[in-house]
């Protein structure tokens, strides 16, 4: 039963070129996070995923044209704190 719901994830919706794992995840950033861990013991609940897997997901997911034409505000919007992440990363603070 699980490799069928597996395979439908990643069936990939013609009209935006994006799975539906990878549709789900843009609708699952939408949503703001007060407090720590919530959104990680959201991402093991929800998307059966690591913490660490979800984000190597969603970076590659962010990069793809088809999201930032699905998602054009969302995508831009996790681009820059991205790269505000990565900035302060290389000057040597954490966000």
């Amino acid at each position: 039963m699980e490799s069928q719901s597996s395979a439908a994830s990643l069936q990939i919706n013609t009209e935006s070129g994006l799975t539906e794992l990878e549709l789900r995840i843009l609708d699952f950033e939408k949503q703001w996070w007060r407090y720590a861990g919530a959104k990680e013991s959201s991402i093991k609940e929800l998307f059966d995923l690591t913490p660490p897997a979800y984000y190597q997901l969603l970076n590659n997911l962010i990069d793809r044209e088809a999201a930032l034409l699905s998602q054009p505000m969302l995508v831009k919007r996790l681009r820059r704190l991205r790269e505000a992440r990565t900035e302060a990363r290389s000057a040597g603070f954490r966000l």
